[in-house]
């Protein structure tokens, strides 16, 4: 059983290299019995392939499709033979290192139809093969062919509008996930993962390889790797510490019901049920009181200690500036625990 198939309806430059893909339906392991059909249509020997198909490829698919019951990919294969743009045929054996930005695309597509999670696709060295396109009204437009597309826009009587110049395009351009709201769909890029229940609001943002588990309101920002557990809030302008803006190697989450305020941040991974006071900022380095239920201070730690910890309350004292973390558990239990393994 192969990992991943899609059939793509794609862009190219004026020099035949892939641009964007557009994957309306991709398959999360596909069966033995649609590999077979493939490697007969497409004369596909295995391994990762973006096998560039033709009409008369596509429509070979699409009867052969039909025959085994796949009647929806049949469907878009009759349709892709139909294109105006160039198809390709996607298909990944293993979840190896992407080596084509067909490919590349299909694995971000997986995350936006909630197929696979943030951090269960390898998505390593994807950079290098998304190119930075100009993406506009009329679709991704190589950078080094803008010019001459808004000028012969003009000459026609139109205005190309380029609304972003990215590697990454916003993800409602290609899935719109069911069950969200996204106030400004230009602030959630193409591998997002977007929990059913969300709403994220003008100022939220998620990356790619980032996202909710649902029934979250987003008001800050999501950083690439970050997830967020059902019924978390983030508050207005807060912020999540992405691995790619010093994270290192600490994958950075948030539990379930937590509550990050506005302005506030955090460089470490919460567990259930945590509030981060409004305008406070927590560093994995971040010296921390500990107190315990009668305020007393039991032990000054850095905030890596409370990674993954539950029902904490980070707070700056307002008359010292100290950061201070109190738990529904007593500090001193709660401390023994950080030791125990020391």
């Amino acid at each position: 059983m192969s990992f991943a198939f899609g059939i793509g309806i794609g862009t190219q430059n004026n020099q035949g290299e892939w641009l964007e893909v557009f994957y309306q339906q991709p398959v999360m392991t596909p069966d033995n019995t649609l590999m077979d059909v493939i490697s007969n249509a497409l004369d596909y020997k295995g391994g990762n392939q973006a096998i560039s198909a033709t009409p008369e490829q596509l429509s070979q698919l699409a009867n052969a499709l039909r025959q085994i019951g796949q009647t929806d990919q049949a469907a878009l294969a009759d349709k892709a033979a139909t294109s105006k743009r160039p198809v390709v045929v996607t298909v990944l054996e293993t979840d190896d290192t992407a080596s084509s930005t067909p490919e590349v695309y299909l694995k971000l597509h997986l995350i936006s139809h909630r197929m696979a999670k943030p951090h269960g696709l390898k998505l390593d060295g994807i950079f290098g093969l998304l190119p930075n396109l100009a993406w506009t009204n009329e679709g991704a437009i190589d950078l080094n062919e803008l010019s001459d597309r808004q000028l012969q826009a003009r000459l026609e009587g139109r205005t190309l509008e380029v609304k972003s110049v990215d590697k990454f395009p916003q993800m409602t351009d290609y899935v719109v996930p069911k069950g969200v709201r996204i106030a400004d769909t230009a602030r959630v890029r193409l591998g997002a993962y977007v929990g059913e229940g969300t709403t994220v609001m003008h100022e939220g943002f998620i990356n790619f390889n980032a996202g909710t588990e649902g029934t979250s309101m987003i008001e800050g920002r999501i950083s690439a790797g970050v997830m967020v557990g059902k019924g978390s809030d983030l508050g207005g302008g807060c912020s999540t510490m992405g691995t790619l803006s010093g994270g290192g190697n600490i994958i950075i989450a948030v539990g379930e019901n937590c509550l990050i305020g506005a302005n506030a941040g955090i460089g470490i991974p919460l567990g259930d049920r945590c509030k981060v006071e409004a305008g406070l900022y927590i560093t994995a380095g971040t010296k921390v009181a500990l107190l315990d239920d009668n305020n007393e201070l039991v032990e000054v730690i850095k905030a890596r200690d409370l990674a993954n910890q539950t029902d904490l309350l980070f707070r700056r004292n307002s008359q010292t500036g100290a950061v201070e973390c109190k738990t529904n558990k007593t500090a001193i239990e709660l401390n023994e625990e950080l030791h125990a393994n020391n």
